[in-house]
């Protein structure tokens, strides 16, 4: 696993006509968790859809990435009712980059299933419909899909909007000790007990590098 830090660098984006992002500049330490912070409309779904890859950069870029694997877990709100998955089944979707999806699980698979359901509460839940779970159980599953990815950088958008404090606790844990493993990990968040959990903050606002002071006092 690559021990170089994640660094954007005088990262802006533009959507038409609108500026997401603007010169943004921030490290991303490996081993440990960053929370990026900052009102709706800060540009930290755009950060973190350019870390994925999923979006390009209008200029600038990101350094560090190239070699790595990366696994993004959407906000629960991003995926579907009608989706006719498991609980099961979303969590094995982690598993799709290195398997495809419609090979067949190996031994080594399931396991990192099982102790992704076992760390997030989730085994007696696995056979039931994710349109059927709760909201913050169908959060811990996300996240658990991003944990048996195994990827080199974990990025979480929202990971404990609207839960209750003991799941926000189990996912904040989930995180850490991800990072422990040597992982870059980042995630989105509004949640003050979220910020103060984490090993770094970067704050935005109006698609610029912010102080994150308001947000801690």
């Amino acid at each position: 696993m690559p021990d170089t830090a994640v660094d954007v660098e005088d990262l802006t984006v533009r959507r038409g006509e609108v500026l997401a992002l603007s010169g943004i500049t921030a490290r991303l330490p490996v081993g440990a968790v960053t929370a990026l912070v900052g009102p709706n409309g800060a540009g930290k779904s755009t950060l973190l859809d350019v870390l994925a890859g999923v979006r390009e950069p209008t200029s600038g870029g990101v350094r560090g990435l190239r070699g790595r694997t990366v696994a993004y877990v959407p906000q629960r709100s991003a995926v579907p009712d009608q989706l006719p998955l498991t609980v099961a089944d979303t969590v094995a979707m982690g598993r799709w980059r290195e398997r495809g999806p419609w090979r067949r699980l190996r031994a080594a698979d399931r396991a990192l299933i099982a102790a992704a359901a076992e760390r997030l509460g989730l085994v007696g839940l696995l056979d039931r419909p994710l349109s059927a779970v709760s909201g913050g159980q169908r959060q811990r599953a996300l996240v658990a899909q991003g944990l048996v990815a195994r990827a080199d950088v974990l990025l979480v958008d929202e990971p404990t909007a609207g839960v209750d404090t003991a799941t926000q606790l189990v996912l904040l844990d989930a995180l850490a000790s991800e990072a422990a493993r040597g992982v870059v990990v980042v995630h989105a968040t509004h949640e003050t007990a979220a910020v103060r959990c984490a090993d770094c903050v970067l704050a935005l606002a109006g698609g610029r590098v912010d102080t994150p002071e308001p947000l801690l006092a």
